[in-house]
């Protein structure tokens, strides 16, 4: 690669609106007035127009002229300029502006050439722990973890794609009450088991040797007996303080548990298609705990309170009291709030990164809310902590989703449901009529998933949503299975008119509405990128992909693509389409969803 092609190859690449704003900007400045009343925004009239600038109303305040007059100066020089195929002005002062399809034609090339495919590159290589998962060890992943893995890996995906070093952190409970609990159960079942005993030699002696569906048991069990038998509970949180201190015979089964438990994790996240570049955990944190009452005490911020250590966290300018948050346990065992503080300077140390996001029910916010304000007194790390809250998986009763039982469903079952739902559908529908029963199991599983995915994220994250199957696996509407069967379409025209999916598309000229629209749902999706990573919303992926497949399903049945006679206007439409899969393969990715071949 020569010197000037690196250089190339490294250009930010400006969204539609940034490139609109630094023209009209300068044609401001051609009439004498500033530049930054140029800035440019979507259209929210698309019948209109495509894009608009409301700099002249600020204009008028500026320089005492009604902003009509101040927008027609504007248009006249915009008017020069044979980008736009329309600049009007719109009373008061908008100034209202449509593309040329020259233009359009110019900048759907620019994309297809950008390795980034419009994602803005605003990271430059900055680290950011994206904390999401966070499920207990010894019991298995359940509905309640649905929502944390898939919008913190869509999140984790596209701070990677706008060039962050975003890194994914688990953050297992491995360390706390429900291991002790776990302990206590087993050792009512297995109390002649060396490990339970005080004398246990490790490596010389032999540790009980676990099952998932023994822990799958055990802990929901204990769990229950801890709530109505304060006795048994004492004994949990004994095992709890001795693990946590280092009582070798617990130390030993816990290893054991987490054998036999990361696995079963594991197993279930790679379905979703959810993937963690650290499995750290509570126990991890635990080396650092002493650390952390060391820099509480030299900042004189650790108070005594009924024998618990405290940090005062209420502040001047706090509109409602703030809880102090426990460091210590009267007994000296530690909370979450030990373990998370913990973690931050473990973080610290490890990645000294610039931001620290959690993606959290937001039941948790008052709790990060004394962990942040106390690291920031404690001065813990310089990293933005961020709090991205989540709201719940309902049932169509409005409550949080339940079995037909009344229980907690676990996430393997809900995805095999899915699965399941998913190849009745696609066998009532005829598709895949000819496909072996492998293929249709690996089809159904990818659209089952993809459905409940895309179900979930095109909500805002902080809003509660309605789980609702048989609405996620329509072919028709605001679905993954809508989405994929649009890849699959464009897959099928691929193929009957021997292209290669990975053909350079050699030529971009529009010759009807349907072309034009989308085009600029093509051209738009950099600036929902934008947007999603700022607001750390993965509904706005959800919005473009879906506006560009119902663009390209208007596009293809206003078009007859396969059999085109004109060769120009064919080759147009196939590098339409080559650019149309592009995109929606990259919307996909970043929701951590994989498409299909054939459906």
């Amino acid at each position: 690669m020569t010197a000037v092609s690196a250089r190339k190859g490294k250009r930010k690449m400006k969204t539609v609106t940034e490139k609109l704003g630094e023209i009209v900007a300068e044609a401001f400045e051609a009439c004498g007035y500033d530049g930054k009343l140029g800035a440019v925004s979507i259209s929210d009239r698309e019948d209109l127009c495509q894009f608009q600038c409301n700099g002249a109303f600020d204009g008028a305040k500026l320089y005492k002229k009604p902003p009509f007059v101040i927008a027609g100066e504007v248009v006249d020089i915009l008017l020069k300029n044979n980008i736009f195929k329309k600049a009007e002005v719109a009373k008061p002062g908008f100034i209202n502006l449509t593309l040329s399809d020259e233009y359009v034609s110019k900048l759907l090339s620019e994309i297809s050439e950008d390795k980034y495919l419009s994602v803005p590159q605003t990271g430059g290589g900055a680290t950011v722990v994206v904390d999401y998962g966070g499920p207990n060890v010894a019991k298995p992943l359940h509905i309640g973890h649905l929502r944390s893995a898939i919008i913190g890996e869509s999140i984790k995906r596209l701070a990677k794609a706008a060039g962050y070093n975003a890194v994914g952190d688990i953050h297992l409970g491995d360390w706390g009450l429900q291991i002790g609990l776990v302990i206590t159960e087993l050792s009512k079942r297995f109390p002649r088991e060396k490990c339970f005993a005080d004398d246990f030699s490790p490596g010389k002696d032999s540790v009980l040797t676990l099952d998932v569906d023994m822990l799958s048991e055990v802990y929901p069990l204990a769990s229950k007996k801890s709530k109505e038998d304060e006795e048994y509970k004492a004994e949990a949180q004994r095992a709890t303080f001795e693990l946590q201190n280092g009582r070798a015979g617990y130390v030993a089964l816990w290893k054991e548990i987490m054998r036999v438990s990361v696995p079963d994790l594991k197993k279930n996240y790679d379905r979703l298609n959810v993937s963690f570049e650290y499995w750290y955990g509570e126990s991890d944190a635990d080396k650092y705990v002493g650390e952390l009452v060391d820099i509480l005490k030299e900042k004189n911020l650790l108070k005594q309170s009924e024998g618990a250590l405290i940090v005062d966290l209420e502040e001047e300018g706090d509109k409602s009291p703030i809880a102090p948050i426990i460091i210590k346990k009267s007994d000296n065992s530690n909370l979450y709030s030990t373990t998370d503080l913990a973690t931050i300077i473990q973080r610290e140390k490890d990645f000294s990164p610039s931001g620290i996001w959690y993606v959290v029910d937001t039941r948790q916010e008052l709790h990060f809310t004394q962990v942040f304000r106390c690291a920031k007194k404690a001065g813990l790390t310089s990293a933005k902590t961020e709090f991205l809250g989540f709201g719940t998986m309902n049932g169509k009763d409005g409550k949080p989703y339940k079995t037909r039982e009344g229980g907690v469903m676990r996430l393997e079952d809900l995805l095999t449901t899915a699965k399941n739902a998913a190849k009745d559908k696609l066998n009532a529908s005829a598709y895949l009529s000819d496909a072996s029963e492998e293929e249709k199991d690996s089809v159904a599983e990818k659209v089952g998933i993809a459905a409940i995915k895309f179900g979930d994220l095109i909500n805002h994250r902080s809003k509660n949503y309605i789980f609702d199957l048989d609405k996620f696996l329509s072919f028709e509407g605001k679905t993954g299975t809508y989405i994929l069967y649009t890849v699959t379409r464009i897959n099928s025209i691929l193929k009957k008119t021997e292209t290669d999916y990975d053909a350079k598309p050699s030529l971009f000229r529009l010759y009807s509405d349907s072309e034009r629209e989308l085009a600029l749902k093509i051209l738009l999706s950099g600036e929902r990128f934008k947007t999603a990573l700022a607001e750390r919303a993965p509904n706005n992926i959800c919005d473009s992909v879906y506006q560009i497949a119902s663009a390209f399903s208007k596009f293809y049945h206003d078009n007859k693509i396969i059999d085109e006679k004109n060769e120009e206007k064919k080759n147009a439409w196939l590098s339409l389409c080559l650019l149309t899969r592009k995109m929606i393969l990259k919307h996909l990715d970043l929701l951590a969803i994989d498409s299909v071949e054939n459906m």
